[in-house]
């Protein structure tokens, strides 16, 4: 899998290429059926198949103020892309050049000059150029001229909805991390370096892994089942807190994660912690004995959930 900018330019090997075009945060079914529609293509045309995605994420660019949304890291796309069958990863900077640049010019100055694609797959409502002037139907259009051949893929619908990173977005806000793994066909995961915390899990007896959210979408703040990653590909099962740490001062934002059995060092290691499935609210006590007890009970619980009782 390689990783591309328009400023670096694309190699001659994937000129001629199937683009799959769309921004993907999330990469759910929606997603995973246009990425496959480009990927079968470009296997029977013999063709590379490259994923195009946004970043920063539009939305940030012109509501730069807008709360944490994002549902993957572009690290976290490139794997997923790669696992899909992509080429590569061509990533789209979004800046006052792409925001100006019109349909016409997309098509004609961008896919057809800077890629040099052949075909384009994308979703039904994408929508492109300045102003989002260019639709589907304008894509259709435009690359004919180009020799660039269009095709949309139609929406996946689950339980009645188009499946969307939005609804994807309701279900972690909601706790719903059985619905979020449904929609995106795999656990909501958040990506980061361990940081160095205050030692308070280690002192009770649950050492645990910290991330901050980043950019991240907030899910509901609670406690998780977990499943760990670790820079070596290996994965751990465990329990984690989302939240403020409401019964320590002061309050916190963290993703505090504890591994099952593990007793390693993981400060500066990147990991990544997928949210299995929700155990309960945050909740503030009042001495450190009934926190204990709450951390035992969902540990117990955690490992129920992930099948290790």
């Amino acid at each position: 899998m390689q990783r591309l900018t328009l400023d670096g330019g694309i190699p001659d090997s994937l000129t001629g290429s199937i683009v799959a075009l769309g921004n993907f945060d999330g990469f759910h079914l929606g997603h995973q059926a246009v990425v496959g529609r480009a990927v079968q293509r470009a296997f029977h045309e013999r063709r590379p198949a490259i994923v195009a995605t946004f970043d920063p994420h539009p939305v940030t660019y012109f509501k730069p103020d807008v709360p944490p949304f994002r549902l993957t890291s572009l690290d976290q796309r490139e794997q997923l892309f790669a696992h899909a069958g992509a080429d590569a990863m061509l990533i789209f900077e979004f800046n006052e050049k792409l925001r100006e640049t019109s349909a016409e010019e997309f098509v004609s100055w961008l896919l057809a000059g800077k890629i040099g694609a052949a075909g384009v797959v994308t979703g039904d409502d994408f929508s492109f150029g300045k102003g989002r002037s260019g639709n589907v139907e304008t894509l259709k259009t435009l690359g004919g001229y180009s020799g660039i051949t269009a095709e949309t893929v139609a929406p996946v619908v689950v339980n009645g909805e188009r499946v969307s990173s939005g609804k994807v977005r309701e279900a972690l806000i909601a706790g719903e991390a059985g619905r979020a793994t449904h929609l995106l066909s795999r656990d909501f995961a958040i990506e980061g370096v361990v940081q160095r915390g205050d030692q308070r899990g280690r002192e009770l007896g649950y050492p645990t892994a910290n991330l901050a959210l980043g950019d991240y979408q907030r899910p509901k703040y609670g406690i998780y089942a977990v499943r760990v990653t670790l820079d070596d590909g290996s994965e751990h099962p465990g329990v984690a807190s989302l939240g403020v740490r409401p019964t320590f001062d002061p309050p916190q934002e963290l993703l505090e994660a504890h591994i099952f059995n593990f007793d390693g060092d993981l400060y500066g290691c990147k990991i990544e912690v997928a949210l299995h499935a929700y155990i309960r609210d945050e909740k503030k006590f009042d001495g450190i004995e009934p926190l204990i007890a709450h951390m035992q009970d969902d540990e117990a619980k955690a490992r129920h959930l992930l099948a290790l009782d």
